[in-house]
């Protein structure tokens, strides 16, 4: 059965440093939460203190309505998935899949069961004989999960696990972890300063930005309603645009502008382009020097240097006031 989270009033502090403080979130069985954010947002850090490697400095972790601030991690029911890897070298991948069950003492027959079950739902089984070295990036991420699975926990936590891997693997493992969660039904929080991974995989997506959260919702629901401009600004790829309006900010995105109808935005001088084959990516500068990107679908013939007229869909347009705080309207 899937098994719930809540941080209630949660603050982290290293001496006079507060690094979180009075973090309120409930995370609902089953689900698959990923807390984004910028380098040093502390998003790691709270999933170490979910995870018992870090204390909490003040507040409540609750795990199925128990309160778990001064349990041992070994206790929690929880396993985790670091960034590295760290598989043993010496050990083949059935080795380091039983390694922490067999140190528990466990029935060798219950560890052989459980490395099949990893095996076969992470595809490995013909790796088992293999050392780490003899493993492809991705074979070895595959093999960290499993070594997550073998435990059968009640949450699995992912701190960035994809960073190490290039970007045709980065998309096939995202595939993997959603099939995953889909077949486990276990409560997973994943941790990635990457918002394609955030709005990819998530069921929640936690905005997190020095330690506050800025926002909490569906992906499409940060991408639709951004509450102000850092998250307008950090959901989306290509990312918004913003151009000065009055007193505040109108935001518009690279896929709702066009080259021929809507309200105009003037004319913006060509600086680089991109051609994807399915898309063109133009970056130009608008009145005033403001950088705009522009995402058009096909293959588009645009020289640098040119002048286009650019219009928008105001029914996407995003409204802040001079706080940066969404002013109601459209989308």
């Amino acid at each position: 059965m899937a098994t719930s989270v809540a941080l209630n009033s949660v603050a982290k502090a290293y001496g006079a440093v507060s690094v979180i403080e009075n973090l309120n979130l409930n995370i609902e069985p089953g689900e698959f939460t990923v807390f984004v954010g910028p380098s040093g947002c502390g998003k790691s850090t709270l999933l170490r203190m979910i995870a018992g490697l870090e204390p909490i400095s003040g507040g409540d972790l609750v795990i199925d309505g128990q309160r778990m601030n001064d349990v041992p991690a070994a206790q929690r029911g929880i396993a985790m998935v670091f960034q590295s890897y760290a598989l043993y070298p010496h050990m083949n991948v059935q080795q380091n899949l039983a390694f922490g069950l067999e140190t528990a003492r466990m029935p060798k027959d219950v560890i052989a069961q459980r490395v099949q079950h990893a095996a076969d739902i992470l595809k490995i089984e013909p790796l088992l004989k293999r050392k780490p070295k003899q493993l492809s990036g991705g074979q070895r991420q595959r093999v960290a999960i499993g070594r997550a699975i073998v435990r059968e926990p009640k949450i699995f936590l992912f701190d960035e696990p994809l960073s190490n891997l290039d970007a045709e693997l980065r998309v096939a493992m995202r595939v993997e972890i959603a099939k995953l969660h889909r077949d486990l039904g276990n409560t997973m929080i994943y941790v990635t300063h990457d918002q394609v991974e955030a709005m990819t995989m998530a069921d929640k997506i936690v905005v997190l930005r020095a330690g506050v959260i800025e926002q909490v919702g569906a992906p499409l629901e940060l991408y639709n309603r951004p509450r102000n401009l850092f998250v307008a600004g950090f959901i989306g790829s290509p990312k918004m645009n913003f151009l000065p309006d009055g007193n505040g900010t109108l935001g518009i995105r690279p896929e709702h502008v066009s080259l021929s109808s809507g309200v105009p935005l003037g004319d913006m001088r060509v600086e680089v382009v991109e051609n994807l084959g399915g898309q063109t990516v133009v970056h130009a500068t608008a009145a005033g020097g403001t950088p705009f990107t522009l995402l058009l679908d096909g293959q588009q013939r645009i020289d640098v240097g040119t002048s286009l007229p650019v219009f928008m869909d105001p029914d996407h347009a995003h409204r802040f006031d001079a706080k940066g705080e969404r002013i109601g309207g459209a989308a």
